[in-house]
């Protein structure tokens, strides 16, 4: 793991930002289980295959939520994270991408090939709607503690936070789109949309290059600086040794 969480909070920060991680996780449990509910009844009776695969990535983010907050409850019980298991975490969650991935995939082929036309939903619309306004926000304060933490396993489950806004957003401009031109193909390729955000989300998590990647640019601040003063150190060395030979 490329970071060790609590490395740059004070223990007593650490502890309430693990706290504030756990609740996060807790409400991602409770707000994705109604959701993903509605989500998969709308869509099996308008027979659309994004509003579906919206369903089935709100109970793969529940169950990401649940395992990184049992690993929270287990640091805050013993005080230190356990690697071996942060790990297994993570990957875990990151295989739930590829999961939502594999679905929304050979569902979306399955309708074109079968050419299913979808209905329009009311409910599916204002369903995405809600989860346009809730997530971002949700995602955001995932990210701000697993930042402050540089913990790769909030950061995965910010991450698959950020999945379930960009999966609203594709799946409502199809509806919306379909609803205007009647073209059913839509639906399945924001269902092929969301899948190419999926793997991509799925792979830096499985590498553990979530931390790595907010941190990218403090370590590039840091290392122009050093570079800056060990050029002016080199020039001053120069200008040394040029008053020496010309005395």
């Amino acid at each position: 793991m490329s970071a060790q969480p609590g490395t740059e909070a004070p223990e007593r920060t650490t502890e309430q930002l693990t706290r504030r991680g756990l609740r996060l996780a807790k409400f991602t449990v409770a707000y994705n289980v109604v959701e993903g509910v509605v989500a998969i009844t709308a869509g099996i009776a308008a027979g659309l295959v994004s509003v579906i695969g919206f369903g089935i990535d709100s109970g793969i983010e529940s169950i990401s939520a649940v395992l990184v907050g049992l690993r929270l409850s287990a640091r805050l019980r013993h005080g230190e994270a356990d690697e071996r298991k942060e790990l297994i975490t993570l990957r875990l969650v990151a295989i739930t991408f590829f999961l939502l991935a594999g679905y929304v995939t050979v569902e979306g082929v399955r309708s074109l090939v079968v050419g299913a036309t979808p209905e329009s939903s009311p409910v599916a619309i204002g369903l995405l709607v809600a989860s346009l306004v809730v997530m971002p926000l949700l995602a955001e304060a995932k990210r701000r503690v697993g930042v402050a933490l540089a913990d790769p396993l909030i950061l995965a489950d910010a991450a698959e936070t950020r999945i379930c806004v960009l999966l609203s957003v594709s799946t409502l401009v199809g509806l919306v789109v379909f609803a205007l031109t009647g073209a059913g193909w839509v639906d399945a390729v924001a269902g092929f949309v969301i899948a190419a955000f999926a793997i991509h989300e799925g792979r830096e998590a499985w590498e553990g290059e979530l931390a790595h990647d907010h941190g990218h640019g403090d370590h590039d601040e840091h290392d122009e600086h050093d570079e800056h003063d060990e050029h002016d150190e080199h020039d001053h060395d120069g200008d040394q040794r040029k008053a020496a030979v010309d005395g």
